[in-house]
């Protein structure tokens, strides 16, 4: 129980990545707010948590609108005391050659992605400041926030801003026991994932099994999709890392895709 009784709100938890994380650290003891656009789907994962014996409570989260995330992680103060773990996971995938890319949709990736992350370590980081027990904030970056791939502009420069980000607030955050860290996973099959295969498969006029084997999986040492489990594990240990030694760090979860 490495998380016993640490309350935690995660972004985009009502699927993939987010949702995994949300079920580990309900089994590590947290308490687990399920932050989503999608409140129905938000509110069936917390079921299920609860369920399962976890505690959780779910909000309905659009992470670009100010009101909405400042309301969010106040019904999360009054339920459970405190706020001590943020997830930055939400996000989207647009596939556009950067020449055919429509200005709407660089603003709307980038406004989910940097907005979003903003917003909520704002809110958060003021939570945390006044319950005077520290905490840590855990922004979902990619190995993307390292590396850059053609179709994905908007998505390439988010990444690597989060790692910006990271890096400012850790350093802000210090005085209040705030730590800020960023996971750079690979490849994971998630709905956003799937979704890209064809996408991509359609814009280089490849076969979707070359898009996974030599686009997505190519420069991994072992040919394999990281784990919604392999994030969700590493986000464990930076959660329930006691000091400030590990903060401002990215790490790469992406079986050896990157290598720093």
């Amino acid at each position: 129980m490495q998380l016993k009784d640490k309350v935690a709100m995660i972004t985009g938890a009502a699927s993939g990545i987010g949702k995994e994380i949300a079920v580990q650290f309900a089994r590590e003891g947290a308490k687990v707010c399920i932050a989503d656009l999608a409140a129905d789907a938000a509110a069936a994962t917390a079921k299920e948590l609860i369920q399962s014996g976890g505690t959780a409570m779910s909000v309905a989260m659009n992470v670009t609108d100010e009101a909405q995330v400042d309301a969010g992680v106040a019904s999360v103060v009054a339920a459970y005391g405190g706020v001590d773990i943020l997830i930055s996971n939400a996000g989207i995938q647009i596939i556009s050659a950067l020449v055919d890319l429509k200005y709407e949709d660089w603003r709307k990736l980038i406004a989910i992605h940097l907005d979003g992350a903003f917003l909520t370590t704002r809110a958060c980081m003021r939570a945390m400041a006044r319950g005077r027990r520290g905490g840590t904030i855990i922004y979902m970056g990619s190995v993307h926030s390292h590396e850059a791939s053609p179709l994905k502009a908007p998505y390439v420069a988010a990444k690597h801003a989060l790692i910006g980000l990271a890096k400012v607030v850790a350093k802000e955050g210090a005085k209040d026991g705030i730590r800020a860290n960023v996971i750079c996973p690979g490849f994971v099959r998630t709905p956003l994932v799937d979704k890209q295969i064809p996408e991509q498969a359609k814009a280089l006029g490849i076969t979707e099994a070359e898009v996974i084997k030599n686009v997505m999986l190519k420069e991994t040492v072992d040919g394999e999709f990281t784990t919604t489990q392999d994030v969700a594990q590493t986000a464990v240990f930076l959660s329930a890392f006691p000091t400030n030694a590990l903060t401002g760090q990215s790490i790469t979860v992406s079986h050896g895709w990157h290598m720093q």
